[in-house]
């Protein structure tokens, strides 16, 4: 059984993001803070004092590439100009995914692929500007661009399996959108978690 979304438990705690930096979520340092070296120019850090302009919630689940599911759920608060976001919930992977970023735990204590039934919270490394994407994966099919705006919001996301504390398995971007990511290949598809493909949820956003 999957745990209830775990929104706030580690607010105010140090976490380290895929790049190894530590983001803490109330720290009041970062205020106006450029990116931290080594992370992409698209990331978004942490922004308390800033207040949100735009909020989200969500659930459904994603497929598509050659193996895995995942069901995902969740909600949060961003400010694309304000580089602010606070987003979290849960997830929990339907089918093994055997590619792309939830098919290698950064975690040295919990390694291995994320397995049918394994899965337990995920939160926000960053908000992203844009992403390039695809549905399958495949070769022959034509990449996609999502774009932050108040219908959509890009994410680099941590994963955390059961016994993994604040100690990320796995690291991935994601899409969440109230509007068609993709209306010419997957009509209806709106959201996205890289390296398992696309899908379509209930998505508001206000």
């Amino acid at each position: 059984m999957t745990r209830a979304p775990h929104t706030g438990a580690h607010r105010g705690a140090a976490k380290r993001s895929r790049t190894g930096h530590v983001v803490r979520r109330t720290a009041p340092n970062l205020l106006g803070a450029p990116n931290k070296p080594g992370c992409p120019p698209s990331i978004r850090h942490y922004k308390f004092a800033q207040p949100a302009t735009g909020s989200f919630g969500f659930n459904g689940s994603v497929s598509g590439f050659p193996t895995g599911a995942v069901r995902i759920t969740g909600g949060g608060a961003y400010d694309l100009a304000g580089s602010f976001v606070h987003s979290a919930g849960g997830f929990r992977c339907l089918e093994d995914v055997l590619q792309g970023p939830l098919s290698t735990s950064i975690n040295p204590d919990d390694p291995g692929p994320c397995l049918a039934g394994q899965g337990v919270r995920w939160d926000t490394v960053g908000l992203l500007t844009r992403t390039g994407f695809k549905c399958t994966g495949a070769v022959s099919e034509v990449g996609k661009t999502a774009t932050t705006t108040d219908k959509t919001v890009v994410l680099q996301a941590d994963f955390y399996r059961h016994g993994d504390g604040n100690e990320e398995s796995f690291t991935a971007q994601m899409i969440v959108s109230e509007v068609e990511i993709a209306p010419h290949d997957f009509p209806g598809a709106n959201m996205w978690i890289q390296g398992v493909g696309c899908g379509q949820g209930i998505v508001h956003f206000r």
